[in-house]
């Protein structure tokens, strides 16, 4: 399961950003893509795993927010969600590779007590 890989990369990263006030992470916002091979549930049993190891991670909310997938079209030059892994235009019905959101696996929020 690399879903833990990513939690332990994802704590890393705060205790390395926050070194003086990691204690003090109330809520940790994590935004996943459907295309980025990521689980919200996995992330969230990873989470809670390394809690129970981990006392530090007691006061911490994590939260993932599924994005999805938005492609562009160069014809029409507008965004357009992506359904069913249908990656064409809905308005002039052309294909497009252009992801413009879906891929990513980020840090969007760190709120403190």
């Amino acid at each position: 399961m690399h879903e833990v890989s990513i939690v332990r990369d994802i704590i890393q990263n705060l205790e390395e950003h926050y070194k003086d006030r990691f204690s003090e992470i109330s809520t940790v916002k994590i935004e996943a893509g459907l295309l980025c091979n990521v689980q919200p549930i996995l992330i969230q049993n990873a989470f809670e795993a390394l809690r129970m190891e981990d006392p530090k991670l007691d006061n911490i909310d994590l939260q993932v927010v599924l994005l999805p997938i938005i492609a562009h079209c160069k014809n029409c030059d507008e965004d357009f969600e992506v359904k069913l892994h249908k990656f064409v235009c809905p308005k002039c019905d052309t294909p497009s590779r252009d992801i413009v959101q879906g891929e990513e696996l980020r840090i969007s929020s760190v709120a403190f007590f």
